[in-house]
């Protein structure tokens, strides 16, 4: 058996959908988004990767944020799913961050393949699920 060293620190969100692992790329002065044919298992193989990773680290004391991926959309720059606590969280361009309790996957998975994530939060999320906002340090 041949190891290679492996460097996805670059990595900032993967999916998969009709045969293809969707990855999404931080190349320091900009996103790249690139389709690569696979099958779904390599999807989930990255997904255990990735837990494996993030057990193996000295976690701080403290309650670990929600990932957030970056969005292209009028409304929000960012959004993230705790499919633990069924969090989602919104970061919109005025800086503010807002949790939203009791969202299904099935919500979490529509919203990010929905052709317009703003039009889809507004149909669906807003004002139908009680919110939090967890950050006040933005300039609204």
């Amino acid at each position: 058996m041949k190891l290679s060293k492996l460097d996805l620190s670059n990595v900032v969100a993967i999916a998969h959908s009709q045969g293809h692992l969707q990855l999404l790329l931080d190349l320091g002065h900009e996103l790249e988004f690139i389709e690569i044919p696979a099958p779904v298992e390599a999807f989930e193989g990255l997904q255990h990767l990735n837990e494996i990773v993030a057990e193996a680290k000295d976690l701080p004391s403290y309650e670990e944020s929600i990932p957030m991926l970056p969005i292209y959309s009028s409304m929000a720059t960012a959004v993230g799913y705790n499919d633990d606590k069924n969090i989602l969280q919104v970061e919109f361009h005025n800086g503010a961050v807002y949790q939203y309790s009791d969202i299904d996957q099935d919500t979490w998975q529509d919203l990010q393949q929905a052709d317009s994530i703003g039009k889809f939060f507004n149909e669906n999320v807003r004002g139908k699920y009680q919110y939090e906002r967890i950050n006040d340090d933005c300039c609204c």
